[in-house]
């Protein structure tokens, strides 16, 4: 929160995504204090890379992952330049 007047629902999107990661991640799979400042950093750059952005079913997406809706839109903007050249 700030003086412009922000409020602290305004970053429910980033403490949710947050929250989801340590539940899916973090928590009865790794011994966190036990691990490095490195060694985290890893594991959640990890996940965040391959996992949060290409795997995860996401409901914004009609229940696919990230990745097979991307390769969705450039398949059907392929077949718009195709239908557009023909």
């Amino acid at each position: 929160m700030n003086r412009a007047g922000s409020r602290c629902h305004d970053h429910a999107r980033c403490e949710s995504m947050w929250a989801r990661m340590k539940s899916e991640l973090l928590y009865d799979r790794y011994d966190t204090e036990k691990m490095t400042t490195e060694e985290l950093r890893t594991i959640i750059w990890r996940y965040f890379i391959s996992y949060w952005n290409n795997r995860r079913i996401c409901s914004a997406n009609g229940g696919l992952p990230p990745m097979v809706k991307r390769q969705q839109y450039y398949d059907s903007l392929k077949e718009a330049a195709y239908e557009a050249d023909n």
